[in-house]
């Protein structure tokens, strides 16, 4: 987590370094749709043998499914082109765990994430936070991972947390007039960058596709 926080700290920095040169912040709130994409939607792991059962596990495939969040958002405009934004994000996915002749282990991923964001309107509407932009950033990924093995509503009994850096790359428009509220669209790529070594571990990398539908102020 240490690599995590010194990465994130520049964007960061930055921000509250001019924000109080920034003319009109904007707030922006947004639901997200998440889908799991590569490990992270599908993964299988080998069979090996348990010491504690005194056999062999068949191969175990984990899948996770599309996930729910919200965003709140401060973007502040440096210039016509250019915006810095910080954003607090959190989200959950539900998933299984199956295996030939063993019970199905139901499956959970929340997570907590703050990040410091770029943004560029090759339109010059910064100012005015309208129309299209592209977005790319770091976040802290605050990770926990459950496992049930009884009811999939109540009975998370094995817990696993992980703190990780992520990057966020897409593309957004803002649609509305120069003032007042704006609808806005976002489609983004989240990787996972540290903390995602499997063979030392790890869980895999919490790589997604996010698709936002909110409003700026």
């Amino acid at each position: 987590m240490r690599l995590a926080a010194s990465l994130l700290v520049l964007p960061l920095i930055l921000a509250s370094g001019t924000a109080l040169k920034a003319q009109s912040p904007h707030m922006g709130f947004s639901l997200n749709l998440l889908a799991p994409t590569g490990d992270f939607a599908s993964k299988t792991y080998p069979a090996y043998y348990s010491s504690k059962v005194d056999r062999t596990i068949p191969p175990q495939k984990e899948t996770y499914d599309v996930g729910l969040g919200g965003s709140f958002t401060v973007s502040f405009p440096m210039d016509r082109n250019l915006a810095i934004r910080l954003n607090l994000s959190g989200s959950a996915e539900n998933g299984t765990n199956r295996a030939p002749g063993e019970d199905t282990i139901n499956l959970r991923h929340s997570q907590f994430n703050v990040g410091g964001d770029l943004q560029i309107f090759p339109q010059g509407t910064a100012f005015r936070h309208r129309g299209l932009y592209f977005v790319a950033g770091l976040s802290a990924d605050f990770e926990q991972f459950d496992r049930s093995f009884g009811d999939p509503l109540y009975d998370y009994t094995d817990t696993t947390h992980k703190s990780r850096l992520g990057a966020t790359g897409g593309i957004g428009h803002s649609f509305g007039y120069d003032s007042g509220m704006r609808f806005t669209l976002e489609a983004s790529f989240h990787k996972t960058i540290t903390g995602n070594d499997t063979s030392a571990g790890d869980p895999p990398s919490s790589d997604y596709l996010k698709f936002s539908f909110g409003f700026v102020f």
